[in-house]
């Protein structure tokens, strides 16, 4: 991501225009998909284009949520099949790939060890080493089957896209601001951060990067333009019991919570020129985000080093460490006296 001083010049000219045209913003913030969100949107058409991102945010949520009984992956959960064609065969096909491509570290068929944890419910509690093993032999790629005329899932088998629905929303959110001729914004959708163009003042968008040890701290600050990027961490939700702490990243091949040595994981990748709202790299980065955090920091480092995928990456480790890839070292700032040790990471 060493688009630096390209990216400068272009901020300028966007400063420029937007002063120009007599920019108008709009906010909002709302509740959808299990999070809060909320977008900052500049340009002639920015209410427009709000109202559309939230109708957008709200149709997804109804679609993808697992909890809401009528929902087409709750369908698609109770009966075992779903037809072809259509978006949830479209994330369903997207996970199968990053799935395969990450050794199953992300596998959305972690749903019913989920449900044993309490993850997606009121009541939390640590499952039996019984009760796990029971369900892991229902957790694997193997047990969706993608064809021309549909999906099906093994008997007892189902699918949780809340690592990647998130992801494909921000997908979605940029399609429709380019569709609206936004020329600059900030949409939060949780962990998921878009930012299109650059601040109406010229200068990047400033993200922090939250710090897992610190409610409020930030571990850094990456300054962004036209990127995706997706932060995973065992700080988000978790519960406690008999004096120790549980998180919701699961690791699929174990069925308790990942234990890595990771604290937080930022997935950061360009948004493409052509946005045409299909799962992208918004979702790219969601599914990558958990998987990284499931792999740890030696196989993070060398799956990013292997080129599967354009993306760069902020790795925050239980030993007091943060690591940057080098294409975001230009866009990262220290957070001074946040008692952490940086490190860039080379991509050799």
């Amino acid at each position: 991501m060493k688009k630096t001083v390209w990216s400068a010049a272009l901020c300028a000219l966007a400063a420029c225009m937007l002063s120009a045209c007599g920019v108008k913003e709009a906010d909002v913030q709302f509740y959808a998909m299990d999070t809060a969100m909320s977008a900052a949107v500049y340009g002639a058409r920015a209410q427009q284009a709000v109202q559309a991102v939230q109708e957008e945010l709200f149709r997804l949520d109804a679609l993808l949520s697992r909890t809401r009984a009528d929902s087409a992956v709750s369908q698609l959960n109770q009966s075992g099949s779903a037809d072809g064609g259509g978006e949830v065969a479209a994330l369903v096909t997207a996970a199968e790939e990053y799935s395969a491509a990450t050794g199953g570290a992300f596998d959305v068929t972690v749903a019913p060890v989920a449900d044993a944890w309490g993850f997606t419910k009121e009541e939390k509690h640590v499952p039996a080493q019984s009760e796990l093993d029971a369900l892991l032999p229902l957790v694997g790629s193997g047990h969706v089957h993608l064809s021309e005329d549909g999906l099906e899932l093994d008997e007892g088998t189902q699918i949780d896209l809340g690592g990647i629905a998130k992801g494909y929303a921000a997908d979605r959110t940029a399609a429709l601001l380019a569709e609206n001729g936004v020329a600059a914004a900030s949409v939060s959708l949780g962990g998921n951060i878009y930012v299109r163009g650059c601040k109406p003042d010229g200068s990047a968008w400033r993200v922090g990067i939250q710090d897992p040890a610190r409610s409020g701290g930030f571990a850094g600050v990456l300054s962004l333009t036209d990127a995706f990027a997706v932060t995973s961490g065992g700080y988000q939700r978790y519960f406690e019991q008999d004096g120790k702490t549980y998180h919701h990243i699961l690791d699929p091949a174990t069925g308790w919570p990942a234990e890595s040595g990771l604290t937080s994981v930022t997935i950061v990748a360009d948004e493409p020129q052509q946005v045409d709202g299909t799962p992208g790299r918004g979702a790219m980065c969601d599914a990558l985000s958990t998987a990284l955090f499931v792999m740890g920091e030696e196989e993070a480092v060398r799956f990013w080093r292997s080129g599967a995928y354009a993306f760069e990456f902020v790795l925050v480790t239980e030993d007091g460490r943060v690591l940057v890839s080098e294409g975001l070292a230009d866009q990262f700032e220290q957070e001074a006296d946040s008692g952490y040790a940086y490190e860039t990471i080379p991509a050799a």
